[in-house]
């Protein structure tokens, strides 16, 4: 069994004052992001017990609406910030209304202004860009408020525009002993082909066939 203080050291950060953006996913071994619609049908003891690890040396979660959505994110710690470009988020979804620290919504000028006056009572609205969220001002923003350590648990297509933007400094991607075939997409979609080369800097494997493989650039 991994400790959890042998993930500490694993996945230690080098200098946690130098803003950096963090992605850790889970897939199964043939490639599939979820299962029945959800990424943490696919993770086990030891994947879950990572995502607190990487939560414990992170300063926000980042994550997209649609993963909110589909994942809940109640209670998460410590700070959650959702982009969301259409701001298609209720006041009273759990992720706000059992929120462990009031919660960051990243947005772009091109969202409806009721909308984030809705959201405003129960979030800080950050505005970054106009048509559009710019996803290297948000990180810069996000710095400034003393977050600069971004951990993003997807989904997919936010990873796809976060490597877009070159603002991919680490991924975290936990194989599952799975084979899951269907219609699951990848970690990341939408992004341009463009050979990204990262650097392997860890691999571990549990007892029960998970391998946590750790990646830099």
């Amino acid at each position: 069994m991994i400790s959890d203080d042998e993930l500490r050291r694993a996945y230690a950060i080098a200098d946690p004052a130098t803003p950096g953006v963090r992605m850790n996913f889970v897939s199964s071994a043939d490639g599939a992001v979820t299962l029945g619609g959800r990424s943490g049908t696919l993770g086990g003891d030891t994947d879950r017990r990572l995502m607190q690890v990487l939560r414990e040396l992170c300063d926000v979660v980042l994550v997209g609406a649609g993963t909110v959505r589909a994942e809940g994110y109640a209670g998460v710690t410590p700070r959650l910030a959702i982009v969301s470009a259409r701001l298609q988020l209720s006041p009273g979804d759990p992720a706000f209304a059992e929120a462990a620290a009031r919660p960051l919504v990243i947005t772009s000028e091109a969202a409806p202004a009721s909308r984030r006056d809705e959201l405003d009572a129960v979030a800080d609205v950050i505005v970054c860009g106009a048509a559009s969220v710019d996803l290297s001002l948000m990180v810069r923003e996000l710095a400034d408020r003393g977050m600069p350590q971004i951990l993003c648990e997807g989904g997919p297509h936010l990873f796809g525009s976060l490597l877009d933007a070159d603002l991919v400094d680490e991924l975290c991607l936990t194989v599952s002993p799975r084979l899951v075939g269907g219609s699951a997409g990848r970690i990341a979609q939408g992004a341009d082909e463009a050979d990204r080369g990262f650097d392997l800097r860890s691999v571990m494997n549990d007892d029960e066939g998970y391998v946590l493989l750790r990646y830099a650039r």
